[in-house]
Formats: C-alpha cells, sequence, structure tokens
C-alpha cells in the first residue's frame, strides 16, 4: 500500500500519494529544466547553452549520486553487484513514469541505458535547435559514475542528439572494477 502524504492549510486537505508527489515534482523539475535551456538559448546561443547545459547536468549527477548513496547508507562502490543495486534504487526515485526509458544492469559489468521516446529530444524539436543540440541526459549518470570513482567506457560516443541522428538514443558502459573485490 501506497504511503499517504497530508498537507492541510486552514480548512484545505491535499492528499498527495507518495508516487503522485514524485511524479509532479518531477514534472515541475523537468519543467525548469526546458525553461532554463530556452532562456539560456536566447540569452547565450546554442554553443554556449550545450556547453553549460552538459556541465550542469553532470555536476547534478556528481551531486545526487552522493545524496542519495547518504540516503540509502551505502558506502564506497567496490564490486558490479553493489553498483547494480545502487543504480536500481537510484532510478526508483530519479524516473517518473512519463519518461519513456529502460535500463539493465542484467550483463555482468555493464549498463545499458535506452530512451524509447526522449522529453529532451521532443522539447529541443519544438524550440527549433534540435540539428544542434548536444545531449546532457547521460552527462548527468555519467556524473554518477564518476563521482563513484569508478572506471568506465561508453559506447556509442555522441557529440549531438542522438535520437535526431539516428532514430534511436541508447548508452552502453562498460565496468572496470578490481578483478579481486569483483566476485560479490
Amino acid at each position: 500500500m501506497e504511503k499517504q502524504i497530508n498537507v492541510k492549510k486552514e480548512e484545505h486537505q491535499i492528499s498527495l500519494k507518495k508516487n503522485e508527489l514524485k511524479e509532479i515534482l518531477i514534472k515541475s523539475w523537468m519543467t525548469h529544466d526546458g525553461a532554463w535551456f530556452n532562456h539560456c538559448l536566447q540569452e547565450c546561443g546554442i554553443e554556449k547553452t550545450n556547453k553549460i547545459n552538459k556541465a550542469a547536468s553532470r555536476t547534478l549527477g556528481m551531486i545526487e549520486i552522493k545524496r542519495l548513496k547518504k540516503i540509502f547508507n551505502i558506502n564506497d562502490i567496490k564490486t558490479f553487484n553493489e553498483l547494480k543495486l545502487l543504480i536500481e534504487k537510484v532510478f526508483e526515485i530519479v524516473k517518473a513514469d512519463f519518461m519513456k526509458f529502460s535500463h539493465d544492469v542484467d550483463t555482468f559489468n555493464e549498463f545499458h541505458c535506452e530512451m524509447h521516446q526522449c522529453f529532451a529530444y521532443d522539447g529541443i524539436k519544438r524550440i527549433g535547435v534540435i540539428d544542434r543540440y548536444k545531449c546532457g541526459i547521460f552527462d548527468r549518470i555519467e556524473g554518477w559514475f564518476e563521482s563513484l570513482g569508478i572506471k568506465y567506457d561508453v559506447s556509442p560516443q555522441i557529440e549531438g542528439c542522438m535520437m535526431h541522428e539516428k532514430g534511436t538514443c541508447f548508452r552502453n558502459y562498460r565496468f572496470y572494477f578490481n578483478i579481486k573485490n569483483n566476485k560479490t
């Protein structure tokens, strides 16, 4: 049973399920993200906006993973199985129902993330700069890995928007843990 969150103010009472609160908070955050990108684009142009957006996404990921590790009471990640557990827990928090992507951490030392429909692609296309957009979504995830001190490779290497260029969007990550620590 999902926990209810009650807010009382004078005669009005608002009752939200935990998932409803999560959805509205993430939708509002994504609205801010899109509005920020558009206003930055108007003030700075696409080149600077792309650079700032990618850097901000990576920084977000680095800070976010530290906060979530603390919430989950997780110390250092030393094995793939520990990373797999953390990734699953993180996506329970940061992924909203409207986000149409999947992830897979079932192959040892590998992580696959695939966008089935991309909210960033849709929004950037609407504002008319998709041909010059450099995606920052995966910079956030890579910020997680860098903050955790995990060595990785990513493929494919994409500069722009893969959804625009190829009609599909995914990343494959391969992790390199110390072999002696990686048996669990």
